[in-house]
C-alpha cells in the first residue's frame, strides 16, 4: 500500500473500463488522482467513490481532441493538487473495418482522439513536468500496435503511433527524469466489448464472447484490474529504471499463438 503516496495522477478516459480502474487502483495506492473524461457523470461516479474511501480525487470534463480544454484542465489540475507527477494517457476510441471500408471521416475521427488526443496530453503534460523536475507517463497503446489484427486498419495504425511516441518522448527526455512507457494489452473485458457484443451480435452475445475470449491463447479476456496493476508498477518509484518500453499483457497472444 501506500506505493503512490504523495503522487498526483492524471488519467484520461478514467470514468469507465481500463482507465477506471487504473484510478482506483492509483487512488488505493495514495495518489491524488484527476478523473478526466468525455463523460463528466463517470468521471464524477469515480472520483465520488474513490472520495468515499477516504481517497482524494477530482472529476474534469475533458476532451483529448481539443487542445485548449487539455491544457486548461491540466493547468487546473496542477493548480488543485499543487503539482503533477504522473500521466495516464488511456484516452481512446475504436474502428472496425479494413482500409477500403475505413472513410477518411473515420480516420480523422481515430487520428483525433487516439493521435492528436495523446499528443495534446503529451505537449502539455511534459511542459508540467520539465517545471517541476520530472514525472511518469504512461501511454495506452494496444497489440494491434505490433500485431496484425483483421479489420483493425485505423485502430491499428493509431496505436503504432502511440508506441513510437512513447520511444520518442521517453529518449527526447532522458536527462530531464522523465519517464515514458507503453501498456499494450489484448482484448480486455470492459463496458465496450459488452456494448460492441449486443450492438453486433444480437442474440449471440455468450457465444461471441467465448469466441473473442479463446482468441488469447490463455484462453480469457484480460481484466481492467490486470491492467491497472501494471500501471502501477509502472508508475511507481519500483520502477524508476524503466523508460522507453512497451509493456505487452495479452494473454500469450503477441508471440504464442498456433
Amino acid at each position: 500500500m501506500n506505493r503512490l503516496s504523495g503522487k498526483s495522477v492524471i488519467v484520461t478516459g478514467g470514468g469507465s473500463g481500463i482507465g477506471e480502474a487504473i484510478s482506483l487502483r492509483f487512488a488505493e495506492e495514495g495518489a491524488s488522482v484527476a478523473v478526466l473524461d468525455l463523460n463528466l457523470e463517470n468521471a464524477t461516479k469515480v472520483a465520488s467513490e474513490i472520495e468515499a474511501a477516504g481517497g482524494k480525487a477530482s472529476a474534469f470534463l475533458c476532451d483529448v481532441a481539443d487542445s485548449n480544454s487539455v491544457k486548461d484542465i491540466f493547468a487546473e489540475v496542477e493548480k488543485t493538487f499543487s503539482g503533477v507527477t504522473t500521466l495516464v494517457n488511456n484516452a481512446g476510441i475504436a474502428h472496425i473495418g479494413k482500409v477500403h471500408e475505413t472513410e477518411p471521416e473515420d480516420l480523422d475521427r481515430i487520428y483525433n482522439v487516439n493521435i492528436k488526443g495523446v499528443y495534446n496530453c503529451l505537449h502539455s503534460g511534459v511542459k508540467l513536468f520539465l517545471n517541476s523536475g520530472g514525472g511518469a507517463i504512461i501511454n495506452m497503446a494496444s497489440i494491434a500496435s505490433t500485431v496484425g489484427i483483421p479489420d483493425r486498419f485505423a485502430y491499428s495504425t493509431s496505436k503504432g503511433a502511440v508506441a513510437m511516441m512513447t520511444k520518442s518522448v521517453a529518449v527526447d527526455y532522458l536527462g530531464d527524469n522523465i519517464r515514458c512507457n507503453c501498456i499494450s494489452p489484448a482484448r480486455v473485458h470492459t463496458p465496450f466489448v459488452d456494448g460492441y457484443l449486443a450492438n453486433t451480435y444480437p442474440g449471440q452475445e455468450k457465444e461471441m464472447f467465448e469466441k473473442l475470449s479463446k482468441t488469447q491463447p490463455i484462453g480469457r479476456m484480460g481484466q481492467p484490474d490486470e491492467i491497472a496493476s501494471l500501471a502501477l508498477y509502472l508508475a511507481s518509484d519500483e520502477a524508476a529504471f524503466i523508460t522507453g518500453a512497451d509493456y505487452l499483457i495479452d494473454g500469450g497472444f503477441n508471440n504464442l499463438r498456433t
